[in-house]
């Protein structure tokens, strides 16, 4: 009998001793991680291949001779760019109202067709623009070109804010030189 109470003793000692030394077994595997997949992120990648259509508020300074007057615009616009990877190529059409008299002849509207070359900063387009624009003011209608700078930032996928500096040029009306500088607060959405 003191055989067998040894053995189950013995039998105990050995089973609680395995599961103390199991429990604090430093080579037990670890749970397994909890992986949580990124948020979708808000931002564009930067892509700017596609088609656009906006709206603009500005200022312009203008001349028309000796003669000066300035005043707001209110412009719409439509336009495609082209992704080349570190640079953008587009082209846009423009319209703009305008509410300014110079030297006793009005300005009425704008009309504006460029092309961009710009610089692809992800988020960010740099860009330079050039072309054709079409002036109608109450001296009659004129012809000239249009030069400058601008920056547009994706908000979101659809949502673009931007400004633009121009330089017009329009020739001879009524027997002056127009000519002016706007620049302009743009928003668009791209599709």
């Amino acid at each position: 009998m003191t055989v067998m109470k040894s053995a189950l003793f013995g039998t105990a000692l050995i089973v609680a001793g395995s599961s103390a030394a199991l429990a604090g077994n430093p080579t037990a595997a670890p749970a397994e991680p909890v992986i949580t997949p990124p948020a979708t992120p808000v931002m564009t990648t930067g892509d700017w291949t596609g088609g656009y259509v906006g709206g603009s508020l500005g200022y312009g300074n203008w001349d028309l001779g000796a003669a000066t007057g300035d005043g707001a615009n209110l412009g719409a616009f439509a336009g495609y760019d082209y992704d080349f990877g570190s640079y953008v190529l587009g082209g846009e059409v423009q319209y703009l109202g305008n509410d300014v008299t110079i030297g006793g002849t009005s300005l009425d509207g704008v009309t504006r067709v460029k092309a961009r070359a710009g610089y692809d900063a992800g988020p960010v387009l740099l860009y330079g623009v050039g072309g054709y624009g079409h002036a109608q003011t109450g001296a009659g209608d004129t012809d000239g070109y249009v030069a400058g700078i601008g920056m547009d930032y994706q908000l979101n996928n659809g949502v673009t804010l931007g400004a633009e500096y121009l330089y017009n040029d329009f020739g001879t009306v009524g027997g002056s030189d127009l000519s002016g500088n706007t620049i302009e607060a743009r928003a668009s959405w791209r599709f």
